[in-house]
């Protein structure tokens, strides 16, 4: 085609376009986006496996629109072009109208989870970011432009009609509906994200429930450190909605909290046990035995050597602000508290897994930051696949009378490889043997899985806790690191024996999770909790003395096993017994002291802070479980009660509790 051809096709006036024209051309479009979309592959929980980036739509309908009808265009005269120029907008006009509706929606189009080719995809801007795109006039002859804007304006009458049928279907897509079709044109479709999905899952038990002493005299159980349901509760009520009775894990509300219970005279023994009893703010004819220890805490210059792993995943849906660059933000806190000669290495998992840090010392700081900052998010996530690398990657660099931990980082499920999590459970318990223990740290909401988390945790030696807030951070990682990082006891477990003559009935406050059986005490080969450096751990049991009003059970008609009522109900009442074993030994120590409970009776102004502010924690958590204990309790007497017993609070944690049970209160009135 010559310059004189161009000149004419400019003066040329465009005919208008046919209805049938424009309906064939928008079916032509919308057929390629349909036959585009089943190519595509889904995965039902994170990312995509895909190893290449997806295309934009437009781009596939463009591309076949210009190769199958611009090339014979080109070869027509003069005439018969300028024909054809106005049947040919339709279908630009109609491309354009999707573009700009993929853009405005590019949930709708799978947008929201890019990944390129390299081996660690990258993040795609928010659709907020992106820009919509103009049709151009650019590659056509300047002389024409007014013809082709006239052109352009009769047959964009077909983008209003397309944009006003899908807002009135907008309810129906929102909802799951079948895609509205009119005329042989898909008009709209549902899409996978358009509506919130939340795939949380969280162990469901009962409330501890009421033992007669005569039947069942001794209580046994594991320790928990872990503070992963406070966090994922206050995160909850933050939102505006009360949490869901199984997220709610009422003693790792009150083990959130530091107390300053009394400290063993040598650092041979860890910890030292504390007793009180008390009366109950919200029963006057019981009593609370609130049982304390606190493990000795270790300067920085005391820290064992450490060879630290960061299992961190990076799956696609890792890519939102709360996942993947908080925890880049997060473990960047975490290196102020590791010695000069401190080793870390960074593995990493979403399709496959890789090593993305050799082990590095702490004192090239550059170096591990820079690789946590080009850490990207997309893929799918091979969790499994992960673990087993970082665990090997770990013990290829063991230190001996060092730290060990493997410290993972994901925001839910494992989906490509081992996802069991009997077998995970198994896998870890293996490698605990070696000396390498585990440490899981939640992200964001919406696809948490606290129950393998709280598997992982507990097998692995470890804590889990759970990350909303680079406030929450500092707290774990650095506030709190000697407890996170530097174990000072493990298989930690509390055995209770009441006396029948002084308690008829008790009930553990929380620790459903962590019951153990009796047998269970005394075999060394059962696991239980851990403490790390400057832990404290509070159990809370509630008594029922003999010859209460508050007894619930009927004493027994036969039998030998029945309680003699108490003369004196104060002196001894029960006996205390714990077991643990150092960081590395596996014989078990024994601790053991009686349970006294002093005449008269502990009032409410002689009992400390940390045990009225526990008090109030753990009525807190028990609330928000339905525990009918407490219906005659509100939350803005919970909140009275705590913010009297605050005390020292150097970090604000307790002034924040005080307002979380008031906002509790609030939202329980407004259901």
């Amino acid at each position: 085609m010559i310059d004189d051809d161009l000149k004419k096709l400019g003066n040329l006036k465009a005919p208008a376009s046919r209805g049938a024209a424009q309906e064939s051309a928008m079916n032509a479009a919308m057929d390629a986006f349909d036959a585009a979309q089943l190519e595509k592959k889904s995965t039902a929980t994170q990312g995509i496996e895909g190893e290449t980036r997806p295309t934009s739509i437009t781009n596939t309908i463009w591309s076949g629109l210009m190769n199958s009808i611009l090339k014979p265009v080109w070869e027509m005269k003069p005439a018969a072009m300028a024909a054809v120029a106005g049947v040919m907008l339709v279908p630009v006009v109609g491309v354009i109208a999707l573009d700009n509706y993929e853009l405005e929606n590019p949930a709708s189009f799978g947008l929201e989870k890019e990944a390129n080719s390299s081996t660690e995809p990258a993040v795609v801007p928010s659709h907020g970011a992106i820009k919509p795109k103009k049709p151009s006039t650019e590659n056509f002859a300047a002389s024409g432009e007014s013809q082709l804007a006239d052109t352009a304006a009769e047959v964009s009458v077909a983008q209003p009609r397309v944009q006003a049928l899908r807002q009135k279907n907008l309810g129906r897509v929102a909802k799951g509906a079948a895609p509205i079709v009119q005329d042989g044109v898909v008009l709209s479709r549902p899409s996978p994200i358009t509506t919130t999905t939340n795939n949380e899952r969280f162990p469901e038990f009962k409330n501890n429930g009421v033992k007669a002493v005569v039947t069942e005299p001794v209580s046994t159980f594991s320790i928990d450190v872990d503070t992963a349901s406070y966090s994922r509760v206050r995160r909850s009520i933050m939102d505006g909605v009360l949490p869901r009775t199984d997220m709610v894990r009422v003693e790792e509300l009150i083990n959130y909290f530091p107390y300053s219970y009394p400290l063993p005279e040598t650092k041979a023994q860890p910890f030292k046990p504390s007793v009180t009893i008390m009366t109950t703010p919200w029963n006057e004819h019981t009593k609370l035995m609130h049982i304390g220890i606190k493990g000795f805490d270790v300067e920085t210059a005391e820290q064992p050597p450490a060879n630290l792993v960061f299992l961190l995943d990076v799956s696609g849906s890792m890519s939102s602000p709360d996942k993947l660059p908080l925890l880049i933000k997060s473990f960047r806190l975490l290196l102020q508290k590791l010695n000069p000669t401190d080793k870390v290495s960074i593995v990493t998992y979403a399709g496959r897994s890789a090593t993305v840090l050799e082990p590095t010392e702490a004192s090239n700081r550059t170096a591990i930051i820079s690789a946590l900052e080009n850490l990207k998010a997309g893929g799918s996530t091979a969790g499994a696949q992960g673990i087993e690398q970082a665990y090997r990657l770990a013990e290829e660099n063991f230190v001996k009378d060092g730290v060990n931990r493997v410290m993972l980082a994901t925001d839910g499920d494992f989906n490509v490889g081992i996802s069991d999590p009997n077998q995970l459970k198994d896998f870890i318990a293996k490698k605990r043997k070696s000396g390498v223990f585990l440490s899981v740290f939640g992200f964001g909401k919406g696809n948490i899985n606290d129950t393998l988390m709280q598997s992982l945790a507990q097998n692995g030696n470890g804590q889990a806790a759970y990350i909303d807030t680079l406030a929450e951070a500092q707290k774990a990682l650095v506030d709190e690191s000697g407890g996170t990082l530097f174990p000072i006891a493990k298989d930690v477990k509390i055995q209770v024996e009441f006396d029948p003559s002084k308690i008829a009935e008790y009930r553990l406050i929380g620790y459903e999770t962590r019951a153990l059986k009796r047998e269970d005490f005394n075999n060394d080969k059962v696991d239980a909790g851990d403490i790390g450096a400057g832990h404290s751990v509070t159990a809370i049991y509630e008594l029922r003395p003999v010859g209460s009003p508050a007894v619930l059970v009927d004493p027994l008609r036969y039998g030998d096993a029945k309680p003699a009522a108490a003369e004196n109900p104060y002196g001894e009442v029960g006996f205390l017994k714990m077991r643990y074993k150092l960081p590395t030994e596996s014989k078990s120590k024994l601790l053991s002291t009686p349970l006294v409970m002093n005449s008269p009776d502990e009032k409410k102004g002689t009992v400390s802070n940390d045990i009225n502010f526990a008090t109030a924690v753990a009525a807190f958590g028990q609330k928000l479980r339905g525990n009918s204990a407490l219906d005659d309790m509100s939350y803005a007497e919970i909140a009275d009660m705590a913010n009297e017993a605050k005390g020292e609070d150097s970090f604000g944690y307790r002034s924040a509790f005080v307002q979380l049970a008031r906002m509790a209160g609030s939202l329980s009135k407004s259901r």
